[in-house]
């Protein structure tokens, strides 16, 4: 994949993403936001807002910014923004794996289906490390190969597929945490179907962070 053909593919499913699949992330977007436990004042990044189907569920006591690469799934956001009032949420079209943001500026970053739907995973896993704060939490709700041989020979032989409409299959957490700074502090399947893995990682770049051990 490269970042012209994911902007192409996702602005090509703005007018349908809501009804299709929206209804299939949904509820595991939901769990995550709720699961957050955001306090006063929280500096929020959501990577990959997408139509902004998450916006309405942050309370309005944080500050969040949603990005995306899609100009066509941004205008949907927009158009949910306005529809709900939320004065406290921004907005802004941007390369994950280039972000526009200082060092350490914000203290919680999530990454709804995002991962696997990039050309370089790594860079924007190191992106997101470095626009977090020392001690921040940054979590990916995602679909991670775990391992079992047969449902790996599966993904396997759909991930070019998968490749084609955005997103791929075949990639272990293990390889997305290696050699970074990220400790897991929570790894938990969520529906639909128990398919999606809620993982919550601390950074503990510098060394920062309460002493955690990895899942």
């Amino acid at each position: 994949m490269d970042l012209q053909k994911v902007e192409r593919v996702y602005s090509n499913y703005a007018a349908v993403y809501d009804q299709i699949f929206g209804r299939i992330f949904h509820e595991s977007r939901e769990s995550a936001v709720r699961r957050l436990n955001v306090r006063q004042g929280e500096q929020i990044l959501e990577v990959g807002v997408g139509t902004g189907l998450s916006l309405p569920l942050y309370p309005r006591h944080c500050k969040v910014v949603g990005i995306d690469l899609s100009s066509g799934m941004l205008e949907k956001a927009r158009a949910r923004v306005r529809a709900h009032d939320l004065e406290h949420v921004e907005l802004a079209r941007m390369d994950a794996g280039q972000m526009e943001f200082s060092d350490d500026t914000f203290d919680t970053i999530m990454a709804a289906y995002v991962v696997t739907a990039v050309p370089d995973y790594r860079r924007v896993v190191t992106e997101m490390i470095r626009v977090c704060r020392p001690g921040g939490r940054i979590i990916m709700l995602n679909h991670f190969s775990n391992g079992n041989k047969v449902i790996a020979a599966v993904e396997k032989v759909i991930s070019p597929l998968c490749k084609h409409i955005g997103f791929r299959t075949d990639l272990a957490l293990h390889h997305v945490l290696e050699g970074t700074s990220l400790l897991v502090a929570r790894e938990e399947k969520v529906n639909p179907l128990r398919f999606w893995h809620l993982v919550e990682c601390v950074n503990r770049k510098n060394g920062s962070g309460p002493p955690l051990h990895q899942a």
